[in-house]
């Protein structure tokens, strides 16, 4: 062969070669995965999410990709998250953090498959006819953290039962908040307290609300289960500190940080499972034939530390009932 021909073919399989590499990469299933809360508070999530990946031989990276969307918990952004994402043409939206995330998603596409991650009724929002046979595009988890306010209410009140008026942290723009506020009214209604309301939906209204917490003099505030509220953990728990206010919480991580106390499922496990849901519908499953789950582990964390800063006395009855104690 003459050099030239050399040249000539050699460069001729330079050039197909990055064509060869796009072709292999386009190839790969992307998944885009869009989240209500944030990144910073939720790398302990993603690694649930792609620990239920790699249980169905996906590795990202390897033989799937993942596009991430964070709204940071300002829904309004959500629509165009998704409508940016099912633009890209990926093979699976998944949609979490929160109820206006998975409707987002349900409303942006009817043909792609659909993972969703919530805390209040899919069938009430829209996004599956049955939890048993979603019979759509969609499918996923549900929390339930919505339906557990009254319970938390209840153990607000068992730790202060001469507290007359108690508070509720709420965000007006949080899909299920109706119903939340719904259900907080009629628990304390039942066991004959007043109910102060204060409501939140970014940073300023956040501090202003605590303001209007202290003022009214309420014994304690529950956190209603909201992602915008998870996405400001840390500022929230510095808040009920520093106004000497008993707080209770939706999830444990909370309770870990420095909250009072929380009541709710294991959120780990729901995303866990929609990793796997991914894996088993890349696999060819289709989400109208998995069914939406519902949580089975419900933790109850108590810290001790501090109560004891805000010289409460956490009865041995309610340690005794706790998953966990943090002293």
């Amino acid at each position: 062969m003459r050099r030239r021909e050399f040249i000539t073919l050699l460069g001729g399989a330079a050039a197909a070669w990055p064509l060869a590499v796009r072709a292999q990469q386009a190839a790969m299933p992307v998944i885009g995965f869009m989240s209500g809360r944030s990144p910073e508070d939720s790398s302990y999530l993603v690694a649930a999410f792609r620990q239920g990946l790699s249980e169905g031989g996906f590795v990202e990276g390897r033989n799937v990709a993942i596009e991430f969307r964070w709204a940071g918990g300002e829904y309004e952004r959500l629509p165009s998250l998704a409508a940016e994402l099912v633009g890209r043409q990926v093979s699976i939206l998944v949609g979490v953090g929160g109820d206006n995330s998975a409707v987002a998603a349900k409303h942006a596409t009817s043909t792609i498959p659909i993972v969703f991650g919530m805390g209040g009724d899919p069938i009430r929002a829209g996004l599956v006819h049955s939890l048993n046979r979603p019979d759509g595009n969609a499918t996923g988890f549900t929390l339930l953290t919505n339906q557990l306010e009254p319970k938390r209410v209840g153990l607000m009140h068992e730790l202060l039962p001469s507290a007359s008026l108690l508070g509720a942290l709420l965000n007006p723009d949080f899909l299920p908040a109706a119903d939340q506020l719904r259900d907080i009214e009629n628990a304390t209604r039942a066991v004959n307290v007043e109910l102060y309301v204060a409501n939140a939906n970014n940073d300023t209204e956040l501090n202003a609300a605590f303001g209007s917490l202290v003022r009214q003099r309420v014994g304690a505030v529950l956190v209603t289960a909201n992602p915008y509220f998870d996405t400001r953990r840390d500022q929230i728990i510095a808040l009920a500190a520093q106004n000497k206010l008993p707080a209770f919480y939706h999830f444990r991580e909370f309770a870990a940080a420095g909250g009072l106390i929380s009541y709710g499922p294991r959120i780990t496990d729901g995303y866990q499972q929609a990793g796997i849901y991914v894996g088993r519908i890349l696999k060819g499953s289709k989400p109208a034939d998995l069914p939406v789950l519902q949580p089975t582990r419900f933790e109850f964390v108590i810290n001790l530390k501090t109560a004891n800063t805000l010289g409460l006395v956490v009865p041995n009855s309610m340690q005794l009932l706790a998953d966990e104690v943090i002293e």
